[in-house]
């Protein structure tokens, strides 16, 4: 069976010529949901932004990662970024029109969708995300957890069979995390959720894989790799509050 999501021998470097990426390899089953952790500058974003094309230095030409089988490459970019449903870490990065409507309505627009079926999605969207009634909202006047909700309802509009989430969890009060992450339980697409939010990758993905100075130094089950409090302590991190009373084969997570 094609992988939902397959990268072989993926290397980078930033445009001043520091390495960013080292030879990343792994792959994704549909309707897996992995956690990728590890401390700040690992390369955590910076791998995400691969999974579509976006990196301005070589948009649209990075054959090492293939998304069910099609190649991250100009001829299948449009497919690829319908495919691959990109979070990024800061919602005013992903927001740039004026309405909550207008938002949530680009990337449907840009597949074709005439007026009533992007209404249809639009509206669907933003049930999802519980946030039905917004449509015409200001994006400029709404709370930080509210416009993370309007980039994922975005992101939803367009029916990827894959997220990819860049601190999904960041600026949410506990409410709004609770919901974010009963949401993601809730969904079968597969879903790479990089993020510090550790309590959540021990809550949701059933494994983890941790990334450190450009490569990926551990990818198991995550009971056993967030429970080896060496290798998170050689990486930055912590094993964490949710696992610390548990024996390390207990049930926890997905």
């Amino acid at each position: 069976m094609i992988p939902a999501l397959e990268i072989r021998d993926l290397h980078y470097s930033y445009p001043d010529g520091a390495p960013a990426l080292g030879g990343i390899s792994f792959s994704l089953a549909a309707g897996e949901r992995v956690g990728l952790i590890g401390p700040n500058g690992a390369g955590k974003s910076t791998l995400l932004l691969h999974l579509n094309g976006l990196l301005p230095d070589h948009p649209g030409h990075c054959p090492s990662v293939r998304v069910d089988g099609l190649a991250v490459q100009s001829p299948h970019l449009p497919e690829i970024r319908r495919r691959v449903g990109l979070l990024f870490q800061d919602a005013n990065d992903q927001l740039f029109c004026p309405t909550v409507y207008e938002d949530v309505a680009f990337g449907p627009q840009q597949l074709g969708l005439d007026d009533a079926q992007v209404r249809t999605r639009v509206t669907q969207a933003l049930a999802q995300v519980a946030l039905s009634g917004f449509e015409a909202r200001l994006t400029h006047h709404l709370s930080s957890g509210e416009k993370r909700r309007v980039c994922l309802a975005g992101v939803l509009a367009c029916r990827p069979s894959i997220l990819a989430l860049d601190e999904p969890t960041s600026s949410l009060d506990p409410r709004g995390r609770r919901e974010l992450m009963a949401f993601l339980r809730g969904i079968a697409l597969t879903q790479l959720i990089a993020t510090h939010d550790l309590e959540l990758v021990a809550d949701l993905c059933s494994r983890v894989m941790v990334l450190s100075q450009g490569v990926i130094v551990a990818d198991g089950p995550m009971n056993a790799v967030l429970n080896d409090e060496a290798l998170m302590a050689a990486h930055g991190l912590e094993r964490p509050h949710i696992l610390r009373h548990l024996h390390p084969h207990s049930p926890v997570g997905p």
